[in-house]
């Protein structure tokens, strides 16, 4: 049994140039999608740079006497998670690790827990909701929770540190780090308004 087909040419050749045209449009949609991902790793990378850079050259000392100081890194990890969610949580981890490697020459695992909790709970909330209140709120809930509750519980069971005391210095550190992780939020309107970013 012999099955022939009769189709002409002209379809033929309009089937093959649709055929082109969908692999080139597939080709231009790949490429596209590469620059989005080299445009967050570009955009990441100078999170981490600013967070680092403001952290270890812009720091304003709270207590005679005391290594608690103002961490304007906040400010970018602020403006990070608003404008980019998740990613905030990569600037904010790898900037205080890096930011105190080079400051103190030590590794910060209660401070890095507390900046994974901050990141993601203002990732989530500041792309889900549009309320500038929830945010605030949100902002003011999580610096507390991660600074002054899990770097606390942390730093106190690894180094042996009454939690009282812990509290007292962290609870401090919480204060000095919610404001500015507030203006970063509010740069980050700003620059979202004025579609800068």
């Amino acid at each position: 049994m012999k099955l022939i087909i009769d189709i002409p040419e002209e379809q033929i050749k309009k089937s093959l140039e649709e055929s082109k045209s969908i692999h080139e449009d597939e080709g231009e949609k790949g490429r596209s999608r590469e620059m989005s991902i080299a445009k967050r790793v570009a955009y990441l990378g100078i999170g981490i740079a600013l967070y680092v850079v403001l952290g270890c050259v812009m720091n304003i000392p709270l207590l005679a006497n005391s290594h608690l100081q103002t961490d304007l890194g906040y400010i970018v990890f602020g403006v990070y998670c608003y404008l980019f969610g998740w990613m905030g949580v990569l600037v904010g981890a790898i900037g205080c690790v890096l930011e105190s490697l080079l400051i103190s020459g030590w590794f910060p695992v209660g401070w890095l827990a507390g900046q994974i909790l901050i990141g993601i709970m203002c990732g989530i909330i500041y792309k889900r909701e549009t309320n500038k209140i929830v945010h605030i709120v949100v902002t003011i809930l999580a610096v507390f929770v991660g600074i002054a509750v899990i770097k606390t519980i942390i730093e106190s069971v690894l180094y042996g540190i009454p939690l009282e005391v812990k509290f007292m210095k962290n609870f401090v550190a919480f204060i000095a780090d919610t404001i500015p992780m507030l203006i970063g939020l509010a740069l980050g309107y700003r620059l979202k308004r004025e579609k800068i970013v």
